[in-house]
């Protein structure tokens, strides 16, 4: 298997795990923090959204989807305590977002050469445009097992 495949296949597998995760929750649930010094899933899932929208800008200027008008302010670290449903997006128009974005990435990586991968981009936690694409699924990953404790405390089932 080469590099490329290995990067689409971990984003796949992000993307079944945290999919997986979100599909039956409510607007409301994206609106539960897992703990109160947590962000709540809505939050969460902008970040997420905004971030790799950022990550993948800086390695691949003018060719990720725009993301939606005002949404990186909604989903800035200054709306990370609000409460508000009316100050986020819908679960709807987040997983569209994402959908955009992750298809973004997606193209970005299947027009890179496996020599681009190793590309330095000067950033600590993602050091090359390798490891940048590949921290996409990790970081969705890292928030999965906060949304699990939200599945648990409405009683979901177990889907993973």
């Amino acid at each position: 298997m080469d590099a490329k495949t290995a990067l689409q296949d971990a984003l796949a597998t992000a993307d079944m795990i945290g999919n997986a995760y979100l599909s039956d929750l409510s607007d409301a649930e994206f609106m539960q923090r897992p703990h109160p010094q947590c962000q709540h899933i809505n939050w969460q899932v902008g970040h997420l959204i905004a971030s790799e929208h950022g990550m993948l800008s800086g390695i691949a200027a003018g060719k990720m989807p725009p993301l939606p008008e005002g949404f990186e302010e909604k989903y800035g670290k200054d709306t990370a305590g609000c409460d508000d449903p009316a100050m986020f997006a819908s679960k709807a128009e987040l997983m569209d977002a994402y959908r955009a974005q992750r298809a973004g990435t997606l193209a970005v990586l299947e027009g890179l050469s496996p020599a681009e991968l190793d590309n330095e981009t000067g950033v600590s936690y993602a050091p090359t445009v390798g490891s940048t694409i590949s921290m996409q699924g990790t970081h969705w990953l890292m928030h999965c097992g906060q949304w699990v404790i939200v599945r648990r405390n409405n009683g979901k089932p177990i889907v993973i």
